[in-house]
């Protein structure tokens, strides 16, 4: 995965206050640490932000971080947003080394058709929708394909049964289940209904703690 150029300000003034009048000029505060290095705050036109992070690879995307004169190797890590908009109001970014193995969250896609699970007019029930994964920064990889072509009702898909590209690790219990095929509601909403039904036919205690027999009427 080639790196993104993103150009970055660094000297910002810190505090709230600081970080609101950016916001105002249409720049997003941050910071880039790793390696021992000492915390730089930078300064990041938001455009340029939106545009390096809405690619194929997303927020996991590979960065030619430009700095003051200097230029890191890094990624995204923690992305604050604002509560009502959505929009990125701080981000960290991580400075990483092509060669180590870093953690990153990648979104799960599911592909193929559940047949049986349909005809038997049973859900797909998705579990899981991003899969943490371990990996060098340049083979993490835009997202995971899971396969429901051959789920069944009952039938559950685990992170064990994933595939996944050389030198990319699931960091998650292999028994996690991803993907479930769950048998419809209706049925089981039927058998507990039939089963009331059954016992009140016989004359067994009803749902209000009854009997459907009539009491004999006593003579005075």
């Amino acid at each position: 995965m080639p790196e993104i150029v993103l150009e970055a300000e660094v000297g910002r003034p810190l505090g709230s206050s600081a970080s609101r009048r950016l916001r105002t000029e249409g720049k997003i505060p941050g910071i880039v640490y790793g390696h021992g290095a000492e915390p730089v705050p930078v300064a990041l036109v938001g455009r340029d932000l939106r545009v390096a992070l809405s690619g194929q690879a997303g927020a996991n995307a590979l960065l030619s971080l430009r700095a003051g004169g200097k230029t890191y190797l890094a990624i995204a890590r923690e992305l604050q947003r604002h509560p009502v908009s959505g929009t990125v109001t701080h981000i960290d970014f991580q400075i990483v080394r092509r060669d180590e193995i870093v953690a990153a969250d990648v979104p799960v896609t599911l592909v193929g058709e559940a047949v049986e699970v349909h005809h038997g007019d049973g859900l797909v029930d998705q579990q899981l929708f991003m899969l943490p994964v371990r990996a060098k920064p340049a083979d993490i990889p835009t997202h995971v394909e899971v396969d429901i072509s051959a789920l069944t009702i009952g039938a559950v898909i685990r992170a064990g049964d994933l595939v996944l590209g050389d030198g990319v690790t699931v960091d998650l219990d292999p028994d996690a289940p991803l993907v479930t095929g769950v048998p419809p509601r209706v049925q089981a909403m039927e058998g507990g209904e039939g089963a009331s039904a059954e016992a009140g036919a016989l004359g067994g205690p009803t749902a209000e703690g009854g009997s459907s027999a009539s009491a004999a009427p006593q003579e005075g």
